[in-house]
């Protein structure tokens, strides 16, 4: 977990940053949500991604660009996600 502190005389500040991280994780949220759909109806046309080395040759190669792409991306956004969801603004 990430403790984030702001010192501000100004309350109005920091819960403008805080409403900021919020808007992030949903942002990030809804973002990672899209891609899971986009990864969810190409694995119900194709199949699932366990089994990729199976389907070159057989699918276009667009396809499992875009597909190789779409897992990468739920991946580093994932990864953003649970960073973000760590940390923790105090307002002193």
């Amino acid at each position: 977990m990430t403790r984030v502190v702001i010192e501000t005389s100004e309350p109005s500040v920091a819960e403008r940053i805080s409403a900021m991280m919020q808007n992030e994780l949903y942002l990030l949220r809804k973002t990672a949500r899209n891609v899971k759909a986009k990864i969810t109806n190409f694995e119900k046309k194709y199949g699932r991604s366990e089994t990729i080395g199976l389907l070159y040759g057989k699918v276009d190669d667009m396809d499992l660009i875009e597909w190789e792409g779409e897992l990468e991306t739920l991946a580093r956004l994932e990864k953003k996600l649970s960073a973000f969801e760590g940390i923790r603004v105090e307002i002193e």
